[in-house]
């Protein structure tokens, strides 16, 4: 179960990793040219481009280091958009699915743990 999880969250950050980086080329219609963003905003849209595209591959590897890196990336977004919700606008509910995520990756590694002994 844990690695068909990991999977599809693979899935589901290279996709939010594809979009940061059209964002980047400018390739979204209806969103501001990405030249046009305050350079925070800029360093943030790039950050997330690199560690969620890592994260990505880490997790679809299913390796240790991937639900790091995805942990990392799933923690910085949560925080920035807590702390600076200018720099990452993020709605209440996405905020609640990330943790739910994260509690849900815990939870299935805990169990995965607890199958191997």
């Amino acid at each position: 179960m844990l690695i068909w999880f990991m999977r599809l969250t693979a899935l589901v950050w290279l996709l939010k990793s594809v979009f940061a980086w059209a964002t980047i080329l400018d390739i979204v219609p209806g969103v501001r040219p990405f030249e046009a963003e305050p350079f925070g905003r800029q360093s943030a849209i790039v950050y997330f481009a690199v560690i969620d595209a890592a994260a990505a591959i880490g997790l679809w590897l299913t390796s240790a280091w991937g639900g790091v890196i995805w942990l990392l990336a799933v923690t910085s977004a949560m925080t920035l958009a807590v702390l600076t919700p200018q720099l990452l606008p993020l709605s209440v509910p996405l905020l609640v699915f990330g943790g739910c995520v994260v509690t849900l990756y815990f939870l299935l590694s805990w169990l995965a743990a607890q199958e191997a002994r």
